[in-house]
């Protein structure tokens, strides 16, 4: 029985047998070996004067205190992972929480699900909100026949080019500016295996385990469409490993986005060759090789250009990307529902979102938002006490961030739309250099791993969705200044004394600050790399990472309009909104008391931002915005001194009175 022991930052192999005749192989004598082999190997007796002593050990998976009495084959099992602490360590508390971490960094194990269900991969027919899935731990992988029958065509091609010593780049020649020079037959797998440790060359802190399953997914799918040349074993094995959930330290930074973003996939490849560093629930970080071999798994061995077909490609853009186009989709569709709240509470109208304007500029999206308003707000189906109450107020029209919420919303949906064409083709495309045609029987060299499809529209994505923010915060300056509402200063009873919602309003701009620069495009910039060779590149890995925090910053300001327009609600009272705004106020008060007095904010905000981040705001609403549609046959207009109906026309022209002036309006 083997046992893998963490002491610092090394990893220790040790044997366990029932050699000793007092203590047997129990956690006690795990500790005293451990120590001695430490101070062994890493000569921290000389170095620190001795003395120090394993206090000690827990499992790696959930941290359970092992006792030191207990027999080791009552508590752990084969290759199991812990981790000691020393007695010198305990008053270090940093080095003690970072024990199951690498360079300070750790994850829990509950971010690994086991999987039961299975998705079939062909490399055609994968979706986002499958990918989505997969970087959850909510499926594990298999290949369709046909997909491993495309496979094994595009390999056996492959392995008669090189028996036939033909000129194929990245199979018999060398990458980049060394495309000229032949490599020969005998130095061809050492060719691919240099290939991955050289481009392993990545910086910046580990994608977290949501982010690599992606990666590792996506790769796994442009594999399986059976153009790359890898061989099925091969490919199983890393399919073996995802659903075994060992994932390879993947550093966050260092892909320019063409040819692909190779450094990412070099060290995730690497972790597959058994080098560099694994996380798994079972082991944390440790070294690949024996966390692969932890769950019975053994490091890839790779055939000729199997190296550069792991590494070419788009993945980690369109990975990332991916989460960030799902999680846009999610808080622009809960973002309508947020300002149709906050419209109630600042007593606007809903002339503006009247289906004949929006007729006459017949934008998809645009249309869509007007419907999803008038869904919400005042209507014959969901009347509503607030609109009742100022029906017969001289107000003509609102501020621009609440009468034109379909056409600036709108807009977004219809961006967020486009780019998930574009990444949904990008999930399924082969992305390699060079692809091999079997049916074709010839191997092309081409440009499909350049990245500027999908840092583009990732560029698109975040321009279009920072717009729900911007809007959102001046929405909330409105609902914070009494001159705006009518409703008392910040939202909060005795001003002065409280401050309510003036910080958070706060925060509110300095989100929409920040994405004010990081909705500069990446993929505008552009520096010519591989000695001139590779003399355009996309920076689509910078478009991805930073489109993903302007949504997260979007959804943030969301959450604190959320919050805003419900304390707003509060001093409304007894008045009613409608039935649907009622079901989303009655959700955030679940979680979330009114302010009476200040109290500490920030844990508000951020119970506020899951909510919208798990898309509760929308199971709110959404059963009544589908019954508005079923059972709404009539449209409910407003009535208001800038509208006049013709029967009113005409009435006036009976009796001969001039239209007023705020009837000409």
């Amino acid at each position: 029985m083997k046992i893998n022991v963490r002491i610092r930052d090394e990893w220790l192999l040790i044997p366990c047998r029932n050699n000793n005749r007092n203590k047997g192989s129990t956690v006690e004598w795990l500790c005293e070996e451990s120590m001695r082999r430490y101070s062994e190997q890493c000569a921290y007796a000389a170095a620190d004067g001795g003395g120090d002593r394993v206090v000690e050990i827990r499992k790696t998976q959930g941290g359970s205190l092992l006792y030191p009495y207990d027999s080791i084959e009552d508590v752990l099992d084969e290759n199991d992972f812990v981790y000691a602490v020393l007695e010198s360590d305990l008053k270090k508390k940093d080095v003690i929480m970072n024990q199951n971490g690498m360079n300070g960094v750790s994850y829990p194990t509950t971010d690994c699900p086991e999987a039961k269900e299975y998705i079939g991969l062909d490399g055609n027919s994968l979706m986002p909100a499958d990918l989505i899935r997969l970087g959850k731990g909510e499926l594990k992988i298999k290949l369709t026949k046909k997909s491993e029958i495309a496979v094994e065509n595009a390999r056996e091609l492959l392995n008669t080019i090189v028996k036939e010593n033909k000129v194929a780049y990245g199979v018999t020649t060398g990458f980049g500016k060394f495309a000229r020079v032949v490599i020969p037959r005998e130095d061809l797998i050492e060719l691919q295996v240099n290939l991955i440790r050289s481009h392993a060359a990545g910086v910046g802190q580990p994608l977290p385990p949501k982010h690599v399953r992606k990666l590792m997914a996506l790769r796994i799918n442009v594999l399986a469409k059976g153009h790359s040349g890898i061989s099925l074993p091969v490919l199983q094995q890393i399919i073996q490993a995802f659903n075994a959930n060992c994932l390879p330290w993947v550093p966050e930074k260092g892909t320019v986005g063409a040819s692909g973003d190779l450094a990412p996939l070099a060290h995730l490849a690497l972790g597959m060759l058994g080098e560099g560093k694994m996380w798994s629930p079972k082991s944390g970080w440790a070294d690949a090789k024996s966390v692969l071999e932890a769950h019975g798994l053994k490091p890839v061995t790779l055939g000729a250009k199997e190296g550069i077909a792991l590494i070419n490609g788009t993945q980690l853009i369109t990975s990332i990307g991916c989460e960030a186009l799902e999680r846009a989709t999610s808080v622009a569709r809960q973002a309508d529902i947020v300002a149709a709240l906050s419209l109630e509470v600042l007593k606007g109208t809903t002339a503006a979102f009247d289906s004949d304007v929006h007729r006459v500029r017949p934008h998809k999206g645009q249309g869509m938002v007007a419907q999803r308003l008038r869904s919400l707000l005042h209507s014959d189906l969901f009347p509503s006490g607030i609109a009742e109450s100022h029906r017969f107020c001289d107000r003509v029209q609102d501020a621009y961030t609440l009468r034109c919420c379909p056409q600036v919303h709108g807009i977004v949906h219809d961006t967020i739309d486009f780019v998930r064409g574009v990444i949904t083709t990008e999930m399924n495309s082969a992305t390699d250099n060079p692809i091999i045609f079997a049916e074709r029987g010839e191997i092309v060299s081409g440009g499909n791993f350049h990245g500027e499809y999908p840092a583009k529209v990732l560029d698109y994505l975040a321009i279009a969705v920072h717009e729900l923010a911007s809007m959102s915060e001046r929405r909330i300056e409105r609902l914070v200044n009494s001159a705006y509402s009518e409703l008392p200063a910040f939202l909060v009873k005795d001003g002065g004394l409280n401050s309510g919602f003036m910080m958070a309003h706060c925060t509110a701009a300095s989100l929409v600050s920040e994405n004010k620069v990081l909705t500069h495009p990446s993929s505008v910039d552009s520096l010519s790399t591989s000695a001139g060779t590779e003399d355009h590149v996309s920076m689509g890995g910078f478009a991805a990472r930073k489109a993903l925090q302007v949504v997260e910053h979007v959804e943030q300001v969301i959450a604190i309009e959320l919050l805003a327009a419900c304390q707003g609600i509060e001093f409304l009272r007894p008045l009613k909104t409608t039935e649907p705004l009622e079901a989303l106020h009655k959700l955030v008060r679940s979680y979330v008391k009114p302010w009476d007095k200040d109290r500490y904010f920030a844990p508000d905000i951020e119970v506020a931002h899951q909510l919208i981040k798990e898309g509760k705001v929308w199971e709110a609403t959404e059963p009544y915005m589908k019954r508005y549609k079923n059972e709404q046959l009539k449209e409910t207009r407003a009535q208001s001194p800038s509208t006049s109906s013709l029967a009113s026309l005409r009435k006036r022209k009976r009796v001969k009175q001039p239209l007023t002036a705020q009837h000409k309006v």
